[in-house]
């Protein structure tokens, strides 16, 4: 058998081999390759060196401020960013409730600087609609009864609105004119702060409704007028120490008179 020599095979045809290019290049076969153009990713627009990524669809101008704004809506209307003024123990809040129903304690500020929180004013707010709604219905029935053993009672539910938009109205709304008040003065003043003081100083009337209950007019007028006396005291002194300076008193004397309106207030609505 002759012995058959490769070189001699035409390599033309086959793919990927250089004779096969060079041999097509030979024929004037031209390939046009669409021009391609370079690109730097990410793009620099202007040298803007705080570039980030932006999903498809948002405008690169403004957006951080829109987004800003609108996490900060979403903030208010999110239980989470409420939940630290509520991250609080029985111990700090028993310790608050003590400090309100001394009349003199003015540190109450320095108390709750570090935490001031909102779960005890609404604990006591709550229950203390709930002890007038029904310790005033309670109140009413044993002076009914003490005039008249024949009168026949029953329970009034209107006490439980009137109660709930009195405690809530005034712990909400007092604080927060005085807030305003307070900013209107130049004052850097606290809302938080504000409405915990205020809130804390509504436990007193809890532990004075239940003394109310005693059908003797006489014994109630006193024991409203020594509770609302406390009370104002504790909020006058507490604002008299927040407030710098002494030019302010018409603030300290408005804290101090609302708050005695409201011990009057509970006793003709509620224990007349």
């Amino acid at each position: 058998m002759d012995e058959v020599s490769y070189t001699s095979l035409p390599t033309s045809h086959l793919l990927g081999s250089v004779p096969a290019a060079l041999a097509e290049d030979k024929k004037g076969t031209n390939y046009e390759v669409p021009e391609a153009s370079l690109q730097i990713f990410p793009p620099n627009n202007g040298g803007d060196k705080g570039w980030r990524y932006q999903p498809p669809g948002s405008s690169s101008g403004g957006a951080g401020g829109d987004e800003q704004t609108t996490n900060r809506w979403k903030g208010v209307f999110s239980i989470s960013s409420y939940s630290p003024y509520f991250n609080v123990d029985t111990d700090v809040v028993v310790d608050r409730i003590k400090g309100s129903l001394y009349p003199i304690n003015r540190n109450f500020f320095e108390n709750i600087e570090d935490n001031p929180d909102m779960y005890g004013p609404v604990w006591i707010s709550t229950t203390l609609v709930f002890m007038l709604a029904a310790l005033g219905n309670c109140a009413t029935y044993l002076m009914q009864k003490r005039s008249d053993k024949s009168t026949a009672w029953s329970f009034d539910v209107s006490y439980v609105n009137w109660a709930a938009c009195a405690i809530y109205g005034y712990v909400l709304v007092v604080p927060l004119a005085f807030y305003f008040l307070l900013q209107y003065l130049g004052l850097n003043a606290s809302l938080t702060r504000l409405w915990c003081m205020w809130g804390y100083s509504l436990f007193i009337f809890i532990i004075s409704s239940f003394l109310l209950v005693v059908p003797a007019e006489f014994f109630r007028w006193i024991i409203i007028i020594a509770a609302g006396s406390a009370s104002a005291c504790f909020v006058a002194l507490n604002m008299k120490s927040y407030i710098p300076g002494n030019d302010l008193t018409v603030v300290v004397v408005s804290a101090l008179a609302l708050q005695l309106a409201l011990a009057i207030f509970i006793k003709i609505c509620f224990f007349p």
